[in-house]
């Protein structure tokens, strides 16, 4: 948001003042006026095309507007959404059946092909969700409401993977120009995407569920956190979400605004390059982890707004055990250091997103700080994020810092993703981690799920595939009109409950 533009809506604004208009900030909401949410979330989708980009929040939460899942996740639990009912028939099958009468927003009938297409479209562009369905074998439309899915091992985790694959029409799925704006059978549709700009939504009024209160949704582009809050202060915008620790204090407890934060599944992590020197030795990944005073950093740069993490995953993710944290110990990872052939030191690098996440810049500076003081100098690359994901997917760094969210809220999500040998994010690979993680997804018992993860934790815990700083919570900041407004754990708002309350504020 230019400094031009923000000017100019504060001149509108007291121009409709001074005429004695009656629309309001918030898009109206009276007898007669249009409902318009304007929403401005942190990172803004760099597409439409949640199958290209499954695990990118900006993308999924305008996408999930619109097109749905077979199921979503509550409390940790899939709950059926198209899919009516769904249940395992063996070992190696699983069926799902879809609700009766669902229509895509043009009126054309959903039916299995849709789903089977949707999820064979993400599969063959090798999505970032591959190792979550590596054991399908097979996906078949037995008939027009039930999607059959066959499995080479068992596999217990498919209704919670399948909670992130949104299902278009099965003819256009795989057409490039359909992503431009996307149909589905959600309580809104795409009305237009401006790349950095804007994403407009309008109310499917012939949605099967509960009808949307909203007539419009408005998901704009504001980069700058400081002319988001102005941009919300002057009303041109209704919703913020990921307000940064240090500029809390401009909404919260502020007139006419509404602060609210609570648990996420969103987290810090800075990832080794297992597959080079010198982050091939565990012990040099151990001492660098020993070399932070994590209390110390985290409750600086972030106060109430994080926490020392306890597990490669947060603690709110089903699966997630709570593990002792690794001393603050210079000393020790001096030691470790010179046993592994560098007394005399290191100089490595480490990348990260620019906007990639809250004070991600400020803690960066204060782990290369950390490091210096025992002999390790790190070159910092501040990168934009096209180039930043370019690297980080063909593993060229030494260290990269970013945040990640858990999107489905089971540890299988994060752990088995990113961490089996055949992932090959970070280069470490460990055969024992691979069953542990194999056995917990297979598996249709939670309680053995459950301690399969922590031990598989554990192990990457205590070989220190990556340092995990901190879990950061979700917080949101909303123009009091502004009523239904929920931020859940996943950082992905629905906006089908939402309203705007014209005698609110006014």
């Amino acid at each position: 948001m230019t400094t031009r533009r923000l000017l100019v809506a504060a001149v509108l604004a007291a121009a409709m003042v001074l005429t004695g208009c009656t629309t309001m900030s918030g898009g109206g909401g009276g007898a007669g006026e249009e409902q318009v949410l304007r929403y401005s979330p942190a990172l803004f989708p760099v597409s439409l095309d949640a199958h290209q980009y499954p695990a990118e929040e900006p993308t999924q939460t305008a996408v999930q507007q619109v097109l749905e899942t077979l199921v979503a996740m509550e409390d940790g639990q899939p709950v059926g959404v198209l899919a009516e009912s769904f249940e395992p028939v063996d070992d190696h099958t699983w069926v799902f059946h879809l609700r009766q009468g669902v229509t895509f927003s043009d009126g054309t009938p959903l039916t299995a092909r849709d789903v089977k297409a949707s999820v064979e479209r993400g599969q063959a562009l090798k999505w970032s969700l591959a190792p979550l369905f590596t054991a399908v074998a097979s996906i078949e439309a037995t008939d027009d409401r039930t999607v059959t899915f066959r499995t080479s091992e068992p596999l217990g985790t498919l209704p919670s993977s399948l909670s992130l694959v949104f299902v278009g029409p099965a003819d256009r799925v795989n057409d490039p120009a359909y992503w431009q704006r996307p149909i589905g059978t959600g309580p809104f549709v795409f009305e237009s995407f401006t790349p950095d700009d804007k994403v407009v939504l309008r109310r499917n009024d012939t949605y099967w569920g509960e009808k949307a209160t909203l007539d419009r949704v408005e998901i704009v582009s504001i980069p700058e956190t400081a002319a988001r809050i102005t941009a919300l202060r002057t009303g041109e915008v209704d919703v913020l979400q990921s307000i940064p620790p240090d500029q809390v204090s401009e909404v919260d407890g502020q007139p006419e605004i509404t602060y609210g934060s609570g648990p996420s599944f969103q987290y810090y992590f800075t990832w080794f390059n297992s597959s080079r020197p010198p982050f091939d030795d565990v012990r040099v990944r151990q001492a660098l982890w020993h070399a932070l005073d994590l209390d110390a950093i985290v409750g600086d740069l972030f106060g109430d707004s994080a926490s020392v993490a306890k597990a490669p995953i947060t603690q709110d993710v089903f699966g997630a055990p709570a593990l002792s944290p690794y001393a603050f110990d210079p000393a020790k990872a001096k030691a470790l250091l010179a046993e592994a052939g560098h007394a005399d030191g290191l100089r490595v690098s480490m990348q990260w997103p620019r906007e990639g996440g809250p004070n991600i810049r400020a803690l960066a500076q204060a782990m290369v700080s950390a490091w210096a003081a025992v002999g390790v100098t790190v070159e910092p690359l501040e990168k934009e994020r096209p180039q930043w994901l370019q690297d980080l997917n063909a593993k060229n760094f030494d260290l990269n810092l970013q945040t990640n969210t858990t999107g489905t809220g089971d540890a299988d999500f994060t752990l088995a993703r990113l961490y089996l040998c055949s992932a090959n994010r970070t280069g470490y690979c460990n055969p024992e981690l691979d069953r542990l993680l194999l056995g917990a997804r297979a598996s249709l018992d939670q309680a053995e799920r459950e301690r399969l993860y922590a031990q598989a934790a554990q192990v990457i815990w205590d070989e220190a595939v990556g340092i995990f700083p901190a879990d950061l919570r979700n917080n949101y900041a909303a123009g009091t009109r502004v009523k239904g407004f929920e931020l859940p754990v996943n950082g992905r708002p629905q906006f089908r409950t939402v309203s705007i309350d014209a005698a609110a504020g006014s």
